[in-house]
């Protein structure tokens, strides 16, 4: 094959995805023209599409260093960004806009680099001249929107969000995060108007039209309709923190129903069977000749539905919602709690799938276990209960979390300690449910429902809440808990 043809061939792969074919192509053209730019850059950007990053910079630099061209440099600074060599990014970026003060794509990267990098100010000052060559640029006030929102600027993130909507009105995802801005400021009016984009709620409906195929297709959405008598299927999304502060409301609920069905986590079941407040609590496999119902509604839209606006979206309950069982209150104080010690649960790690960043090091607890007259129980189970080992190597730190098969075990064991400590986690909202003492730690991007104001948490009065100072500085955090806990014990 000429080699004209063989890369007219290689060509037509690569842009057909045939990457496999078009890489050896491309080999065998190198071994007789090693000096091939265009081969190489192609190359360079074939691996990109892999995934295979230093594959993918080697080969762009060797077209580089044959042939500066500037689209092998923007391919560069692409690779740099996909592979999170952020600095490096920056740089190439830089020198690009220097050049071609005028050309958007390059100003916009510029900023997702900056964003990436956590360099906030220069990431929004990028978008915001990305926005002045391509006022129509929906991506740059989505980004913009994100770090507004991040620096606790919830009402300059909706304005963003509301330029992004307006340029695509389609864009679910600008008014799902609007919602959560909106939130964050406690605008629920708003807030739980647009937080009904929300993927988890459709992947909720999703799953129960699965699970019930025949009655999801006959009865309707609930939508505000008189339930006094009928029957209303409600069922869980997104987290087990989620579910526990929205839990607040079933009293409501029941209080409007001939019958509330509702159907939780597993792990939650056993706790809300014990706090049912009236509502039938299902098993997560029950099947659709065991149950029957008018309306149906996924859990985290109930005061939406409800109008609920203001203040009271945080209904307090006096003594707390959630009340543990007593004779799980009796196992766990017998077995593990007969100390005259100051009794402190931990927990350091939740759910990793959504935010990693709110994962505590398990080491930054070490300093609080010296405190006298203390005693530390970890409540950590599942991903991350392997660090307890840690622990354990230095510290006698009980491991309560092997031994909760469900958050009924949870709250049996809560109910005998003193204070929790824990990161933005299930457990905090379970404290807070059981008006149980607890510090909360929460990273410098923080979830929205703390809203602006960290000074106090309005969902629940026994929390108190302490963020980083700067992004990744945990030993800040501790330094303060560490202050605090002290003095709390000599009060004690």
């Amino acid at each position: 094959m000429q080699q004209n043809q063989k890369f007219k061939t290689a060509f037509e792969n690569h842009k057909d995805g045939k990457l496999t074919q078009a890489r050896d192509l491309y080999m065998e053209i190198l071994k007789t023209e090693p000096e091939n730019h265009e081969v190489l850059d192609l190359l360079g950007l074939l691996y990109l599409q892999a995934h295979k990053y230093e594959q993918a910079q080697d080969y762009i630099k060797k077209a580089i260093a044959i042939k500066p061209e500037v689209y092998y440099a923007e391919n560069l600074a692409s690779v740099y960004l996909q592979k999170g060599d952020y600095a490096l990014a920056i740089e190439l970026y830089e020198e690009l806009v220097k050049n071609f003060p005028e050309k958007y794509e390059y100003r916009f990267n510029l900023a997702m680099a900056y964003k990436n990098n956590h360099e906030w100010e220069k990431a929004k000052e990028s978008y915001q001249k990305a926005i002045e060559l391509n006022p129509q640029s929906q991506e740059s006030y989505f980004n913009l929107a994100y770090l507004c929102f991040n620096e606790n600027k919830p009402q300059d993130a909706i304005e963003c969000y509301k330029k992004a909507i307006e340029i695509c009105p389609d864009d679910w995802e600008a008014a799902y995060f609007m919602s959560l801005a909106y939130m964050q400021s406690k605008d629920y009016e708003n807030g739980l108007k647009y937080f009904e984009n929300r993927l988890c709620r459709n992947s909720a409906i999703v799953s129960q039209e699965k699970t019930y195929p025949n009655l999801m297709k006959e009865k309707p959405l609930w939508q505000g309709e008189d339930l006094s008598d009928k029957v209303l299927y409600t069922y869980y999304e997104a987290g087990f923190g989620d579910v526990l502060m929205m839990y607040r409301f079933m009293p409501i609920l029941t209080s409007m129903c001939k019958k509330v069905i509702f159907k939780p986590q597993k792990e939650l079941a056993p706790l809300f069977r014990e706090n049912s407040y009236g509502a039938e609590i299902m098993e997560l496999f029950d099947f659709e000749r065991d149950i029957d119902f008018d309306y149906h509604i996924p859990f985290l839209s109930v005061p939406y539905v409800l109008k609920i606006k203001g203040e009271d979206m945080f209904v307090h309950h006096d003594d707390g919602y959630l009340k543990p069982n007593p004779a799980k209150v009796n196992y766990y104080k017998e077995r593990y709690f007969n100390n005259d010690k100051f009794k402190i649960g931990i927990k350091w790690q939740g759910n990793t799938y959504y935010d990693k960043e709110r994962v505590l090091k398990v080491e930054d607890f070490f300093k609080l276990f010296e405190i006298p007259n203390t005693q530390f129980y970890s409540c950590q189970t599942f991903e991350g209960s392997d660090e307890v080992n840690k622990i354990k190597e230095k510290y006698n730190v009980t491991d309560l979390g092997s031994t909760f098969s469900n958050f009924s075990d949870t709250a049996g064991a809560v109910e005998n300690m003193d204070l929790i400590i824990c990161n933005d986690t299930s457990l905090a909202h379970l404290a807070g449910a059981m008006k149980k003492p607890c510090m909360v730690l929460l990273p410098y991007i923080y979830n929205w429902r703390w809203h602006t104001d960290l000074n106090r948490c309005d969902w629940y009065d026994s929390l108190k809440l302490y963020r980083q100072i700067d992004h990744g500085d945990w030993q800040s955090v501790f330094l303060q808990v560490e202050k605090d806990l002290k003095n709390i014990i000599k009060n004690n």
